[in-house]
Protein backbone atom coordinates (compact mmCIF):
# COMPACT_ATOMS: atom_id res chain seq x y z
CA UNK A 1 0.00 0.00 0.00
CA UNK A 2 1.32 3.42 -0.75
CA UNK A 3 0.08 6.77 -0.07
CA UNK A 4 0.06 9.46 -2.30
CA UNK A 5 -0.62 13.12 -2.87
CA UNK A 6 -2.33 14.77 -6.33
CA UNK A 7 -2.69 18.08 -6.07
CA UNK A 8 -4.27 20.42 -9.07
CA UNK A 9 -4.02 23.77 -9.33
CA UNK A 10 -6.21 25.53 -11.69
CA UNK A 11 -7.36 29.11 -12.55
CA UNK A 12 -10.44 28.73 -10.80
CA UNK A 13 -9.49 26.41 -7.97
CA UNK A 14 -6.67 24.08 -5.97
CA UNK A 15 -7.50 20.92 -4.74
CA UNK A 16 -5.64 17.80 -3.25
CA UNK A 17 -6.28 14.08 -3.27
CA UNK A 18 -4.74 11.84 -0.49
CA UNK A 19 -5.13 8.12 -1.77
CA UNK A 20 -3.90 4.82 -0.76
CA UNK A 21 -3.01 2.63 -3.69
CA UNK A 22 -2.09 -0.79 -4.42
CA UNK A 23 -2.86 -3.69 -7.29
CA UNK A 24 -5.60 -5.64 -5.18
CA UNK A 25 -8.37 -3.81 -8.08
CA UNK A 26 -11.08 -3.12 -5.37
CA UNK A 27 -11.99 -0.03 -3.51
CA UNK A 28 -13.28 4.01 -4.09
CA UNK A 29 -11.66 3.95 -7.71
CA UNK A 30 -10.34 0.65 -10.04
CA UNK A 31 -8.52 1.30 -12.95
CA UNK A 32 -8.44 -2.54 -15.61
CA UNK A 33 -6.39 -3.57 -17.80
CA UNK A 34 -7.17 -4.22 -21.35
CA UNK A 35 -8.28 -7.44 -20.41
CA UNK A 36 -10.80 -6.40 -18.13
CA UNK A 37 -8.98 -7.57 -15.16
CA UNK A 38 -7.97 -4.95 -12.01
CA UNK A 39 -4.50 -4.06 -12.30
CA UNK A 40 -4.75 -0.48 -9.47
CA UNK A 41 -7.35 1.12 -7.37
CA UNK A 42 -7.31 4.08 -5.31
CA UNK A 43 -8.98 4.23 -2.20
CA UNK A 44 -9.36 7.84 -0.75
CA UNK A 45 -7.88 9.56 2.59
CA UNK A 46 -9.13 13.33 1.83
CA UNK A 47 -10.41 15.32 -0.38
CA UNK A 48 -10.31 19.21 -0.35
CA UNK A 49 -10.82 22.27 -2.71
CA UNK A 50 -10.08 25.46 -1.91
CA UNK A 51 -11.56 28.47 -4.55
CA UNK A 52 -8.07 30.58 -4.98
CA UNK A 53 -8.77 32.68 -8.17
CA UNK A 54 -5.29 31.79 -9.24
CA UNK A 55 -6.19 32.93 -12.61
CA UNK A 56 -7.42 36.36 -11.73
CA UNK A 57 -6.81 38.81 -14.75
CA UNK A 58 -4.61 36.48 -16.46
CA UNK A 59 -6.73 36.92 -19.52
CA UNK A 60 -6.28 40.69 -19.39
CA UNK A 61 -2.44 41.01 -18.35
CA UNK A 62 -0.53 38.11 -18.95
CA UNK A 63 0.59 37.93 -15.17
CA UNK A 64 -0.12 36.39 -12.16
CA UNK A 65 -1.84 38.69 -9.71
CA UNK A 66 0.51 38.86 -6.29
CA UNK A 67 -2.77 39.04 -4.75
CA UNK A 68 -4.17 35.85 -6.02
CA UNK A 69 -0.69 33.92 -5.98
CA UNK A 70 -0.50 34.69 -2.16
CA UNK A 71 -4.26 33.24 -1.77
CA UNK A 72 -2.77 29.64 -3.91
CA UNK A 73 0.72 29.57 -1.78
CA UNK A 74 -1.76 29.91 1.36
CA UNK A 75 -3.49 26.93 0.33
CA UNK A 76 -0.24 25.10 -0.44
CA UNK A 77 1.24 25.39 2.46
CA UNK A 78 -1.94 23.87 4.28
CA UNK A 79 -1.92 21.14 1.77
CA UNK A 80 1.50 20.67 2.84
CA UNK A 81 0.84 20.14 6.58
CA UNK A 82 -2.27 18.11 5.40
CA UNK A 83 0.29 15.80 3.49
CA UNK A 84 2.58 15.30 6.49
CA UNK A 85 -0.32 14.23 9.04
CA UNK A 86 -1.46 11.67 7.16
CA UNK A 87 2.39 10.15 6.04
CA UNK A 88 2.05 10.78 2.12
CA UNK A 89 4.99 9.21 -0.09
CA UNK A 90 4.97 10.73 -2.94
CA UNK A 91 3.42 13.85 -4.15
CA UNK A 92 2.56 15.28 -7.62
CA UNK A 93 1.46 18.81 -8.06
CA UNK A 94 0.51 19.53 -11.70
CA UNK A 95 -0.71 23.77 -12.86
CA UNK A 96 -2.93 23.88 -15.49
CA UNK A 97 -4.38 26.89 -17.58
CA UNK A 98 -3.39 30.48 -15.72
CA UNK A 99 -0.06 29.49 -14.93
CA UNK A 100 0.58 27.93 -18.68
CA UNK A 101 -0.37 31.85 -19.66
CA UNK A 102 1.65 33.61 -16.99
CA UNK A 103 4.67 35.42 -17.81
CA UNK A 104 5.65 35.54 -14.24
CA UNK A 105 5.29 31.51 -13.65
CA UNK A 106 8.58 31.04 -12.05
CA UNK A 107 7.35 33.18 -9.11
CA UNK A 108 4.75 30.47 -8.72
CA UNK A 109 7.05 27.88 -9.01
CA UNK A 110 9.43 29.22 -6.36
CA UNK A 111 6.81 29.80 -4.21
CA UNK A 112 4.97 25.87 -4.82
CA UNK A 113 8.58 24.82 -4.45
CA UNK A 114 9.80 26.39 -0.85
CA UNK A 115 5.61 25.59 0.61
CA UNK A 116 5.89 21.59 -0.80
CA UNK A 117 9.35 20.76 -1.22
CA UNK A 118 8.07 19.74 -5.06
CA UNK A 119 8.66 20.72 -8.02
CA UNK A 120 5.42 21.76 -9.84
CA UNK A 121 4.58 20.97 -13.33
CA UNK A 122 3.19 23.17 -15.52
CA UNK A 123 1.78 20.59 -17.74
CA UNK A 124 0.66 20.98 -21.48
CA UNK A 125 -3.36 21.21 -22.37
CA UNK A 126 -2.89 17.65 -24.48
CA UNK A 127 -1.50 16.02 -21.16
CA UNK A 128 -3.92 17.91 -19.10
CA UNK A 129 -6.75 16.86 -21.37
CA UNK A 130 -5.11 13.29 -21.00
CA UNK A 131 -4.90 12.91 -17.46
CA UNK A 132 -8.68 14.26 -16.84
CA UNK A 133 -9.51 11.04 -19.65
CA UNK A 134 -7.13 8.86 -16.96
CA UNK A 135 -9.04 9.77 -14.32
CA UNK A 136 -12.59 9.73 -15.26
CA UNK A 137 -12.41 6.77 -17.65
CA UNK A 138 -11.16 4.53 -14.54
CA UNK A 139 -14.19 4.36 -13.12
CA UNK A 140 -16.95 3.91 -15.72
CA UNK A 141 -18.67 0.95 -16.33
CA UNK A 142 -17.84 0.45 -19.66
CA UNK A 143 -21.19 -2.10 -19.90
CA UNK A 144 -23.16 0.58 -18.84
CA UNK A 145 -21.76 3.58 -20.92
CA UNK A 146 -20.33 2.28 -24.33
CA UNK A 147 -17.28 3.76 -25.86
CA UNK A 148 -15.94 5.52 -27.50
CA UNK A 149 -16.32 8.24 -24.56
CA UNK A 150 -16.15 11.84 -24.95
CA UNK A 151 -14.70 13.02 -22.17
CA UNK A 152 -15.27 17.03 -21.25
CA UNK A 153 -13.47 18.82 -18.46
CA UNK A 154 -14.89 22.47 -18.30
CA UNK A 155 -12.05 23.91 -16.02
CA UNK A 156 -12.06 28.16 -15.13
CA UNK A 157 -9.15 28.91 -17.96
CA UNK A 158 -9.06 26.27 -20.32
CA UNK A 159 -11.03 23.79 -21.31
CA UNK A 160 -10.37 20.20 -22.82
CA UNK A 161 -12.65 17.20 -25.02
CA UNK A 162 -10.69 13.89 -25.43
CA UNK A 163 -12.01 11.28 -27.00
CA UNK A 164 -10.83 7.28 -26.34
CA UNK A 165 -11.92 4.12 -25.01
CA UNK A 166 -9.78 3.25 -21.71
CA UNK A 167 -6.95 5.52 -23.47
CA UNK A 168 -7.06 8.78 -25.54
CA UNK A 169 -7.04 8.50 -29.58
CA UNK A 170 -7.62 12.74 -29.98
CA UNK A 171 -7.99 15.49 -27.64
CA UNK A 172 -7.94 19.52 -28.38
CA UNK A 173 -7.96 21.70 -25.32
CA UNK A 174 -9.58 25.01 -25.80
CA UNK A 175 -8.26 28.68 -23.84
CA UNK A 176 -11.98 28.90 -22.51
CA UNK A 177 -13.31 28.41 -19.42
CA UNK A 178 -15.38 29.59 -16.85
CA UNK A 179 -13.02 32.80 -15.34
CA UNK A 180 -11.63 33.59 -18.97
CA UNK A 181 -14.97 33.48 -20.24
CA UNK A 182 -16.84 35.90 -17.41
CA UNK A 183 -13.60 38.45 -17.63
CA UNK A 184 -13.84 38.43 -21.31
CA UNK A 185 -17.71 38.81 -21.77
CA UNK A 186 -19.99 37.94 -18.76
CA UNK A 187 -19.92 41.71 -16.88
CA UNK A 188 -23.92 42.02 -16.73
CA UNK A 189 -25.93 40.53 -13.23
CA UNK A 190 -26.95 38.64 -15.25
CA UNK A 191 -25.34 38.94 -18.32
CA UNK A 192 -27.06 40.97 -21.32
CA UNK A 193 -28.16 39.23 -24.34
CA UNK A 194 -25.10 40.87 -25.98
CA UNK A 195 -22.81 39.60 -24.19
CA UNK A 196 -24.44 36.07 -23.78
CA UNK A 197 -24.04 36.21 -27.85
CA UNK A 198 -20.50 37.62 -27.64
CA UNK A 199 -19.40 34.67 -25.36
CA UNK A 200 -21.33 31.93 -27.72
CA UNK A 201 -19.72 33.15 -30.42
CA UNK A 202 -16.44 32.84 -28.75
CA UNK A 203 -17.05 29.23 -27.45
CA UNK A 204 -18.79 28.06 -31.10
CA UNK A 205 -15.42 29.39 -32.69
CA UNK A 206 -13.11 27.60 -30.39
CA UNK A 207 -15.48 24.18 -31.21
CA UNK A 208 -15.04 24.70 -34.66
CA UNK A 209 -11.43 24.32 -34.04
CA UNK A 210 -11.72 21.70 -31.81
CA UNK A 211 -13.72 19.02 -33.95
CA UNK A 212 -11.36 19.50 -36.40
CA UNK A 213 -8.92 17.63 -34.28
CA UNK A 214 -11.32 15.72 -32.63
CA UNK A 215 -14.15 13.26 -34.25
CA UNK A 216 -17.14 14.34 -31.62
CA UNK A 217 -19.39 12.60 -33.92
CA UNK A 218 -18.27 8.80 -32.84
CA UNK A 219 -18.72 9.44 -29.25
CA UNK A 220 -21.41 6.84 -27.67
CA UNK A 221 -20.83 8.07 -23.89
CA UNK A 222 -20.49 12.27 -23.50
CA UNK A 223 -18.95 12.48 -19.82
CA UNK A 224 -18.88 15.82 -18.00
CA UNK A 225 -15.78 16.73 -15.40
CA UNK A 226 -15.03 19.33 -12.83
CA UNK A 227 -16.95 22.26 -10.92
CA UNK A 228 -19.02 24.00 -13.70
CA UNK A 229 -20.47 20.39 -14.90
CA UNK A 230 -21.31 19.28 -11.34
CA UNK A 231 -23.22 22.37 -10.51
CA UNK A 232 -24.96 22.25 -13.25
CA UNK A 233 -25.99 18.85 -12.67
CA UNK A 234 -26.60 19.39 -8.74
CA UNK A 235 -28.89 22.37 -10.37
CA UNK A 236 -30.65 19.75 -12.48
CA UNK A 237 -31.13 17.15 -9.93
CA UNK A 238 -32.77 19.78 -7.21
CA UNK A 239 -30.03 19.16 -4.63
CA UNK A 240 -30.94 21.18 -1.33
CA UNK A 241 -27.20 20.72 -0.73
CA UNK A 242 -24.00 19.71 -2.68
CA UNK A 243 -23.64 15.83 -2.61
CA UNK A 244 -20.95 14.47 -4.56
CA UNK A 245 -22.13 10.50 -4.18
CA UNK A 246 -25.37 11.73 -5.86
CA UNK A 247 -23.66 13.87 -8.21
CA UNK A 248 -21.42 11.00 -9.58
CA UNK A 249 -22.54 9.13 -12.01
CA UNK A 250 -25.52 10.77 -12.56
CA UNK A 251 -27.64 10.42 -15.97
CA UNK A 252 -29.07 13.07 -17.55
CA UNK A 253 -31.25 14.04 -20.38
CA UNK A 254 -30.00 16.20 -22.92
CA UNK A 255 -33.10 18.95 -22.24
CA UNK A 256 -32.76 18.61 -18.77
CA UNK A 257 -28.99 20.06 -18.78
CA UNK A 258 -29.29 22.49 -21.05
CA UNK A 259 -32.50 23.98 -18.87
CA UNK A 260 -30.18 23.91 -15.77
CA UNK A 261 -27.65 25.63 -17.89
CA UNK A 262 -29.85 28.94 -19.45
CA UNK A 263 -31.44 28.49 -15.51
CA UNK A 264 -28.21 29.09 -13.79
CA UNK A 265 -26.51 31.59 -16.92
CA UNK A 266 -29.73 34.30 -16.24
CA UNK A 267 -29.85 34.37 -13.10
CA UNK A 268 -28.66 36.93 -10.89
CA UNK A 269 -25.58 36.31 -8.72
CA UNK A 270 -27.64 36.73 -5.35
CA UNK A 271 -29.90 34.07 -6.53
CA UNK A 272 -27.32 31.73 -7.33
CA UNK A 273 -25.77 32.44 -4.13
CA UNK A 274 -29.15 30.96 -1.96
CA UNK A 275 -29.10 27.72 -3.76
CA UNK A 276 -27.73 25.47 -1.34
CA UNK A 277 -25.59 23.61 -3.84
CA UNK A 278 -23.95 26.15 -4.49
CA UNK A 279 -20.13 27.06 -4.05
CA UNK A 280 -19.50 30.82 -2.92
CA UNK A 281 -16.00 30.78 -5.12
CA UNK A 282 -18.50 29.74 -8.12
CA UNK A 283 -21.13 32.20 -7.66
CA UNK A 284 -19.73 34.91 -10.41
CA UNK A 285 -18.50 32.43 -12.75
CA UNK A 286 -20.93 29.32 -12.82
CA UNK A 287 -23.17 31.67 -15.38
CA UNK A 288 -19.93 30.79 -18.06
CA UNK A 289 -19.24 27.51 -17.14
CA UNK A 290 -22.82 26.92 -17.95
CA UNK A 291 -22.50 28.19 -20.91
CA UNK A 292 -19.44 26.59 -22.00
CA UNK A 293 -21.08 23.08 -20.94
CA UNK A 294 -24.70 23.72 -23.04
CA UNK A 295 -22.63 24.80 -25.94
CA UNK A 296 -20.42 21.96 -25.77
CA UNK A 297 -23.53 19.41 -25.18
CA UNK A 298 -25.32 20.97 -28.29
CA UNK A 299 -22.64 20.08 -30.53
CA UNK A 300 -22.11 17.13 -29.85
CA UNK A 301 -25.52 16.27 -30.17
CA UNK A 302 -25.54 17.74 -33.75
CA UNK A 303 -22.33 16.19 -34.71
CA UNK A 304 -23.40 12.67 -33.26
CA UNK A 305 -26.82 13.14 -35.52
CA UNK A 306 -24.98 13.81 -38.56
CA UNK A 307 -23.20 10.54 -38.23
CA UNK A 308 -26.39 8.38 -37.92
CA UNK A 309 -26.48 8.23 -34.19
CA UNK A 310 -28.42 9.75 -31.11
CA UNK A 311 -27.36 11.42 -27.75
CA UNK A 312 -29.85 11.70 -25.41
CA UNK A 313 -28.21 11.83 -22.31
CA UNK A 314 -24.94 12.62 -20.61
CA UNK A 315 -22.82 11.31 -17.33
CA UNK A 316 -21.31 13.40 -14.90
CA UNK A 317 -18.38 12.17 -13.06
CA UNK A 318 -16.88 13.58 -9.84
CA UNK A 319 -13.55 11.88 -11.04
CA UNK A 320 -11.21 13.95 -12.95
CA UNK A 321 -7.61 14.95 -13.17
CA UNK A 322 -6.82 14.51 -9.39
CA UNK A 323 -7.47 10.84 -9.81
CA UNK A 324 -5.44 10.85 -12.65
CA UNK A 325 -2.28 12.49 -11.27
CA UNK A 326 -3.13 10.12 -8.33
CA UNK A 327 -2.98 7.17 -10.40
CA UNK A 328 0.31 8.24 -12.35
CA UNK A 329 1.92 8.23 -8.85
CA UNK A 330 0.73 4.98 -8.08
CA UNK A 331 2.13 3.70 -11.37
CA UNK A 332 5.72 5.50 -11.35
Amino acid sequence: MTRVAAIDCGTNSIRLLIADTDGAGTGATACTGTGGEPVLRLRDVERRMEVVRLGQGVDRTGRLDPVALERTLTAARAYADLCEAHGVERIRFVATSATRDAENVQDFVDGVRSALGVEPEVVSGAEEAELSFRGAASVLDTDVHGGPHLVVDIGGGSTELVLGQRTPVASSSMDMGCVRLTERHLLGDPPTGEEEAAARADVRRLLDEAAAAVPLGRARTLVGLAGSVTTVTAHALDLPAYDPTAIDGAVLGVPEVLASCRALLRSTRAERAAMGFMHPGRVDVIGAGALVWSEVVERVRREVAAAGGELSTVVTSEHDILDGIALSLAEA
